[in-house]
């Protein structure tokens, strides 16, 4: 089962990247952002379930990552999955790091995720 420190060991050892903790007073919120152009490609946060639909308010960990809508809408109806926590709901979804999405999915979306929304190079420069 994916927990926090693996998703941020996967980010330094894949992409070089650090977790940012943009928010002192919630230090268990960390933001997954490019060096190059700040843009976000993921949220780590602790949160009440309920927040994202379960039945319990027992605090669980959640990433958000950036996705494709057609992606968002079929992901919100699967085990695991839910609306994007505080994020627009159409671009971003929150997946509970409850052991209910299998590890691998969760790196392809945050891959996605980060292809998403790295700098592209304009045309004329390639």
């Amino acid at each position: 089962m994916v927990n926090r420190e693996d998703i941020k060991n996967y980010v330094f050892e894949t992409y070089g990247l650090k977790a940012v903790q943009p928010w002192p007073e919630t230090p268990n919120n960390e933001v997954l952002r490019h060096d190059s152009n700040k843009k976000w490609f993921g949220i780590l946060m602790d949160i009440p379930g309920r927040k994202v639909g379960l039945s319990s308010d027992e605090v669980i960990d959640v990433l958000n990552v950036k996705c494709d809508p057609q992606m968002t809408a079929l992901l919100k109806s699967q085990p695991g999955f839910a609306p994007a926590y505080h994020m627009n709901k159409v671009h971003w979804i929150s997946i509970l790091l409850t052991g209910s999405v299998p590890d691998e999915t969760i790196y392809q979306l945050l891959d996605f995720s980060y292809d998403l929304t790295v700098r592209r190079r304009a045309k004329g420069n390639m």
